[in-house]
């Protein structure tokens, strides 16, 4: 679903309240909305006054009715509207245009409101078809949109109002320059809303260029009083790479989740996880770049239909799905950037409801969780793994509860078999038969769950050496100097890299480890030195990897903009 109203505690002004035309608001109240949610009530009068917005808002807070809402109002009536739209929202996903799309039909269809998604993945040959018959509203990704400009199918001419929906994740995924090509063709007078989870330098800079003295709203963090518990339980366990699958396996048998994201850093990562989750009794499935559409939507199906219970992806694939049933949200290795963690953790505890986020962390990472810690302003609690022993005894807890179930429950049912246990009291001891009967209980409810007996070592973080292990992917005092050698790490020969992005694009040691760690095979500790400069930066990686770095870089996007990398030619002693 899209972000509907959700009602909260009512202490604020109803939608009838808000200045919305009387058939829009019965139409909210048809559907069964009956207050409005806080980011809609700060929206909905500024962007009625025709005042640009720039507001931080998670999905779940109501977002999508607090834009949709006032293009609807603002339509003007049928017999005077053009073929050509006067509202533009651009989303980061397929998933999403759909879902934004069908919000706005069902707030407009009193009004015949006429809306067409836009987006890749679907024969462009529908879309051609829908725009030429006229839209009032039309939801796209950037990528399509400029598609569109560029066929001459889609005119900016007449657009009142843009909307860059969830603007954050559209920059991750490099459409910075689609947004501004679109933005520039349209008018200058129009209305420009802007919604994002996160805050990141390059949003203000965007909200400086396009945006005209915006009204700010922050509502998308947790208001939880006092007291309360988080929506989001976050909770990190301290694992060394060579266990972290054993590792996740034990953690879901503990946690058992009802649906659950696992997101891994690369494709490769994604296509071994899935294989051994399934190997080892897990419903587990697999989302990548490197499968299409349909499987997308397969995928999806099976997960909400209950057929599946996992899904290991990318960060990408990921993007703007939306699953009610979603309770836990793993990270199998730390996010490189803390945006990213935000963001994945965002999936779990919406509109009230409570999750899970699980990172497991190596030792070297450990600083990282701090970093997330600050940025967030919420504490992650550190735990160690659970132990073989830890694990059966919790599988004997959940057996204890279904038992003291069944014995507060129906008493008709426990009365059907009293004639097996009187029958088997005259040979054996009442203890042995209900230690009997438990037994079996719980072989059945653990059937198929085959416990791994391997040892997982403790990590103690006052036994890691300081300094050590912490440097793979962080630039050395001074940079690269003299010719790479090997990885002091894993052993390996080094080869160095020119990247065409430095610090003025503000590209960072840590934006170069998560695109190399992010599209490669390679982890950080894999990576060597960093030394970035002014215009371009250095980074030395294993020589048998040299390819697929250089392959991988330039295909992704470094804080929004294409890079490309070469061997760089050794020219200093």
């Amino acid at each position: 679903m899209a972000d509907a109203p959700v009602a909260d505690d009512g202490s604020g002004p109803g939608f009838d309240e808000l200045g919305l035309a009387d058939d829009l608001v019965a139409a909210v109240v048809k559907l069964g909305y009956e207050e409005p949610t806080p980011i809609q009530r700060e929206a909905i009068p500024v962007l009625l006054q025709g005042r640009d917005l720039m507001g931080q808002a998670a999905t779940g807070t109501g977002k999508t009715a607090a834009f949709a809402l006032p293009i609807v109002h603002g339509l003007v009536p049928a017999a005077r509207r053009t073929k050509s739209p006067t509202a533009l929202v651009l989303v980061p996903t397929r998933e999403l245009a759909i879902q934004v799309s069908e919000a706005v039909h069902r707030y407009g269809r009193a009004v015949d409101a006429r809306v067409v998604p836009v987006y890749g993945g679907q024969p462009i040959f529908r879309q051609l078809r829908a725009l030429d018959s006229g839209v009032d509203v039309v939801v796209a990704t950037p990528g399509r949109a400029v598609d569109h400009l560029g066929r001459g199918s889609l005119s900016l001419a007449e657009i009142r109002t843009v909307v860059l929906d969830e603007a954050d994740e559209m920059l991750d995924m490099g459409f910075a320059e689609d947004i501004e090509e679109i933005l520039k063709g349209t008018p200058g007078e129009r209305q420009t809303v802007l919604f994002s989870a996160t805050m990141p330098p390059r949003i203000e800079a965007i909200a400086r260029t396009h945006l005209t003295d915006p009204v700010r709203i922050e509502l998308g963090r947790s208001t939880t009083s006092d007291g309360d518990s988080p929506a989001v339980t976050q909770t990190a366990y301290l694992v060394r790479r060579a266990h972290k699958a054993t590792a996740l396996g034990r953690i879901l048998d503990v946690e058992a989740p009802t649906a659950a994201i696992v997101f891994c850093r690369t494709r490769a990562e994604v296509d071994t996880l899935t294989e051994t989750l399934n190997g080892r009794g897990y419903r587990a499935e697999a989302l990548h770049g490197g499968f299409g559409q349909e499987h997308r939507d397969r995928v999806m199906n099976r997960l909400r239909s209950g057929a599946a219970d996992l899904i290991v992806a990318t960060d990408v694939a990921a993007r703007g799905l939306d699953i009610d049933q979603l309770t836990h949200v793993v990270n199998y290795d730390v996010p490189s950037a803390p945006e990213t963690y935000v963001h994945r953790i965002g999936r779990v505890g919406r509109a009230g409801r409570e999750g899970v986020a699980i990172t497991l962390a190596e030792p070297r990472e450990h600083r990282m969780l701090k970093t997330i810690e600050r940025v967030t302003g919420q504490k992650v609690q550190v735990r160690q793994v659970p132990t073989v022993d830890e694990l059966r005894a919790h599988q004997l807890g959940g057996t204890r509860e279904a038992l003291d179930e069944v014995l507060g429950g129906d008493r008709d049912h426990l009365d059907r078999v009293r004639v097996v246990v009187e029958s088997l009291s005259d040979e054996h001891d009442l203890m042995e038969i209900a230690l009997a009967a438990v037994t079996l209980v719980h072989e059945l409810r653990v059937a198929g769950a085959e416990t791994d007996d391997t040892e997982i070592p403790v990590v103690d973080l006052k036994d890691e050496r300081p300094g050590k292990g912490d440097r793979g992917g962080k630039a050395r005092p001074g940079g690269p100097k003299g010719k790479p050698g090997r990885n002091t790490h894993t052993g390996a020969d080094m080869t160095r890299l020119y990247v065409s992005a430095g610090r003025k694009a503000r590209v960072g040691p840590g934006d170069l480890v998560g695109a190399i760690a992010g599209e490669t095979s390679l982890s950080g500790r894999d990576i060597g030195s960093i030394d970035v400069q002014e215009m371009f930066s250095l980074v030395e990686v294993p020589s048998g990897k040299v390819d697929e770095v250089i392959e991988a870089l330039g295909r992704t996007t470094l804080r929004g903009r294409k890079v490309h990398a070469r061997r760089e030619k050794y020219t200093r002693t």
